[in-house]
């Protein structure tokens, strides 16, 4: 009976609600373990903060019982803005109080970090923080991710969101109409049926990248914080990345195996496959970003390998070979906003004479990777939307008269060309705006455009890789910090989400 009544009660509980319950009990994972690690202070500020948060959503419940939810799938994404935005004020208490050396700001600057999956180092010291507070920064990112698969089939698909209004048939924000008929009656149930169905496989994978990590000679922690953050795409590490991980390329090349996982959707779950296509070998996303990976590897390593027959002579093929693997890691790694570099990639870097290449990562961190995964940026469907376009323009210029093929065997629909080009510009405003206001705070010009890349796609590790001289997150004043959250929750979001937000449906008494 009990069995019954529980998913019934969980209905009539708002998802922001829900959010909250989950995010409080998860605060029991890094108390337990700062109890292990007999760090006291840290292991109550969680337990104390976790037990309040619960105590909280239980009050809050009790109030709401017997409410019906007023909206629908829009309310839903009402809950995604206010789990960005909101929830990390609660999730940087518990680290704030632990750390007891940074502001409350700064706790909940990088908790914003952490749960978009943006992964911005505010610490560039990771001996600063405990490995407690490590984990707990990687739990969160992992937590983002985590919504994000479910976000997608239960919130943004119903609503043509998030990459779907490009082959779909219903306006952004509305969604189709079936579709919507569906989700009106009874989205909760929906999000529900969905959660069950994607968090075993969620962490499924997890467990099984830590478990490989471990076996490849990582310590424990590291493993598991690296397996969550490549998951979630957030770039989060307590050694910086896997130039101070101990399992090597082993360790990198398992990473490497599992970021395929943001390059499609199909990859993992058929749930939102509205092309009619479920073989991974057809998938444009896929295909195309095997395509960015392998074919600027090679460019990459060509021009590793002629610079480096001009400045040494006699090069060995284990070089060559390292210099290989580090572009191919890196470019993999930031495509998919994860943001690991690799620890071949500054060396490859020395021994070809290369200079900072800025651009193309963050070039690569703009395009991002697939549509309903956990990687930010453009997307690669809305760029495949772009080419097929482009490429039927050039056919338009040979051939005057010629007549296209169908546009569903191409598997976008017939404007989706054109509001994939919206979404570009809309993108490219926020980086202008973004930039324009943190220049105006006192920002350099070039930092800020970095700051506004590296946060509107979700890649905080550009912040210390692309800029010639690095940038310090921590000393950027409170203004700066707060225009790069609203940034952060921008690119997680999209702008398309947000402008959703304002439909007049989503304030209307059903």
């Amino acid at each position: 009976m009990s069995g019954v009544q529980t998913p019934t009660l969980l209905l009539r509980l708002p998802v922001s609600l829900l959010i909250w319950g989950v995010a409080s009990a998860s605060m029991f994972v890094p108390a337990s373990h700062a109890l292990v690690m007999n760090n006291h202070p840290a292991s109550q500020s969680f337990f104390y903060s976790g037990v309040l948060g619960l105590i909280g959503v239980t009050l809050i419940s009790l109030a709401l019982a017997g409410r019906r939810p007023r909206f629908g799938t829009l309310g839903q994404l009402v809950s995604l803005l206010f789990a960005f935005a909101i929830l990390p004020v609660y999730l940087a208490v518990p680290l704030h109080d632990a750390l007891s050396t940074t502001s409350f700001f700064n706790a909940y600057f990088d908790m914003v970090s952490a749960i978009t999956t943006t992964g911005a180092n505010l610490f560039s010291d990771p001996s600063r923080l405990s490995p407690s507070l490590h984990l707990w920064r990687a739990q969160v990112g992992w937590m983002g991710g985590l919504m994000m698969w479910i976000a997608a089939s239960a919130i943004l698909a119903p609503l043509s969101l998030g990459g779907f209004e490009v082959t779909a048939r219903g306006q952004p924000g509305r969604g189709e109409a079936v579709q919507m008929l569906m989700a009106e009656a009874d989205p909760r149930r929906r999000l529900l049926r969905i959660t069950a169905a994607l968090t075993p496989v969620y962490v499924g994978l997890t467990v099984a990248l830590w478990v490989l990590l471990l076996i490849s000679g990582e310590r424990s922690l590291v493993a598991l914080c690296h397996a969550m953050s490549v998951m979630a795409t957030s770039g989060i590490s307590p050694v910086g990345g896997p130039t101070g991980a101990s399992a090597g390329i082993t360790g990198e090349i398992l990473m490497f195996l599992f970021m395929f996982f943001a390059l499609s959707r199909l990859t993992f779950s058929g749930d939102t496959s509205v092309m009619g296509n479920r073989r991974l070998d057809r998938d444009p996303e896929f295909r195309i970003g095997l395509l960015l990976v392998i074919g600027l590897t090679l460019l990459l390593f060509l021009r590793h390998w002629a610079a480096s027959l001009e400045v040494v002579s006699g090069v060995g093929f284990g070089a060559a070979l390292h210099a290989f693997w580090g572009a191919m890691f890196t470019v993999m790694s930031f495509l998919t906003t994860t943001g690991f570099e690799s620890a071949d990639w500054e060396e490859a870097r020395r021994w070809s004479g290369l200079g900072t290449p800025g651009l193309i990562l963050m070039g690569l961190s703009v395009i991002g990777g697939g549509v309903a995964t956990t990687a930010g940026g453009v997307k690669l469907l809305r760029v495949f939307a772009l080419y097929m376009q482009g490429r039927r323009e050039m056919e338009r210029l040979v051939h005057p008269s010629s007549v296209s093929k169908s546009q569903n065997q191409d598997h976008i629909q017939n404007n989706g060309a054109f509001i994939a080009w919206v979404f570009f510009m809309l993108f490219a405003m926020s980086i202008a705006v973004i930039s324009l206001a943190l220049a105006a705070l006192g920002v350099s010009f070039d930092h800020a455009i970095v700051l506004s890349i590296a946060t509107l796609s979700t890649t905080g590790p550009v912040i210390e890789v692309a800029a010639e001289t690095p940038i310090k997150l921590v000393e950027l004043n409170a203004a700066a910090k707060a225009v790069l959250c609203a940034a952060m929750v921008l690119g997680r979001l999209e702008t398309l989400a947000i402008i959703a937000l304002f439909t007049p449906d989503l304030w209307r008494s059903r």
